[in-house]
């Protein structure tokens, strides 16, 4: 177990007993572990792997037809993590401090075998015995298919990227007609068979879906589902993004609250991406994720595993480093250990409050989306 500290004054404030985490050593003994921190103090709870860069749908923001067309390269299936290299790097991850593992793309369902990998995932403990969370976000395409599968392996949530209930909208963000009755059915699904409660994410961009705002709250207010509104993010280089189609959180809420009241509630937990609120009648919550106008880099615990294996400590990073390559060169479980604790402890990103305050940022070519998950 590597317990490791860093030099920033921000990260070494003391924790107190209740706040502390111990791993079991033995019958009667338990060890203390601390968190992986980077040089801000933010702790590592969270990691997001993309198991495929395929996807079935061409959305504008993340995967647009210009650039993904019809014969653009995708990676080949023996460079893509194997399920026993994501299982390996999940489990000295959660032995130092992650709780919760994301499964994102691409489309995590076209990877051919995905219950298997949650099976195996599920199978792991925090270091207190506690189970690890699992999701999986997914444009919903497949899920009405496997969402059995899913939650008998050992999945617990899953989070739907809806962007519209218009269909003639809809069908123009995912760009290649696929209609928003399939996903609202395989919501439906994925209630029944409990995977709930379900999350339904809404980019929203000014002038081509920000009309459905309203539309969208109404329709999954009281269903028991949570839908978050996102801002349209810089990320990745070819989505044509500008500040100007950005419709803030602020507005959004502004627009909801003037035909169902609603009132802020506090945060799940510490480092929570989204800021709720919840309807004044009772009929549920939504979330807003506000990446452009109100950064979260100062409460950040997250990190990003790409497809082949290449970890990133910003969703706007320009680089990552090669975990694929130790594993597969032959290093060891302490070796790999050691460059997760190096890595996370190097951590400087603050990309978000840099691109709010118009100062210098990072130059050269962002990692896409597809590559890295949401």
């Amino acid at each position: 177990m590597v317990t490791t500290t860093t030099t920033s004054s921000s990260a070494t404030g003391s924790r107190s007993e209740s706040e502390s985490e111990f791993r079991p050593t033995g019958p009667g003994r338990k060890e203390r572990v601390s968190p992986l921190l980077d040089t801000r103090g933010r702790a590592l709870r969270d990691i997001r792997f993309s198991v495929t860069d395929r996807c079935n749908f061409r959305c504008v923001y993340c995967m647009p037809k210009e650039i993904f067309g019809r014969d653009y390269a995708f990676m080949p299936r023996e460079e893509l993590l194997s399920f026993e290299e994501i299982t390996r790097l999940a489990r000295i991850s959660v032995a130092n401090g992650v709780e919760k593992l994301r499964l994102t793309g691409g489309e995590p369902l076209l990877r051919k075998g995905l219950p298997e990998l949650v099976s195996m995932l599920s199978e792991l403990r925090t270091p207190d015995g506690r189970e690890v969370d699992i999701a999986v976000t997914t444009n919903g395409s497949a899920l009405g298919h496997l969402a059995a599968d899913l939650k008998q392996a050992g999945l617990k949530r899953v989070t739907v990227s809806l962007d519209s209930l218009n269909d003639e909208v809809f069908q123009s963000m995912n760009d290649v007609r696929f209609p928003v009755s399939k996903v609202l059915s395989a919501i439906d699904v994925a209630q029944e068979v409990g995977l709930g409660p379900i999350k339904i994410n809404m980019v929203v961009k000014r002038g081509l879906n920000d009309n459905d705002i309203v539309a969208m709250a109404e329709h999954f207010r009281g269903t028991g589902h949570i839908l978050r509104f996102i801002e349209f993010m810089d990320v990745g280089s070819t989505n044509g993004w500008e500040l100007r189609q950005v419709v803030s959180s602020a507005e959004v809420l502004a627009r909801i609250n003037e035909v169902f009241p609603i009132e802020p509630l506090e945060e799940n937990y510490s480092g929570e991406t989204s800021r709720r609120w919840k309807y004044k009648d009772g009929a549920g919550e939504i979330g807003v994720i506000s990446s452009v106008t109100q950064s979260f880099c100062h409460s950040c615990t997250r990190a990003r595993i790409s497809v082949d294996g290449k970890l990133y400590t910003c969703l706007f990073a320009t680089g990552g480093h090669d975990l694929r390559e130790m594993m597969r060169g032959g290093c060891s479980d302490e070796e790999l250990e050691a460059k997760l604790a190096w890595i996370w402890n190097s951590r400087t990103d603050r990309y978000s409050e840099l691109r709010m305050a118009n100062t210098p940022r990072q130059t050269g070519k962002r990692i896409e989306m597809s590559y890295i998950g949401g």
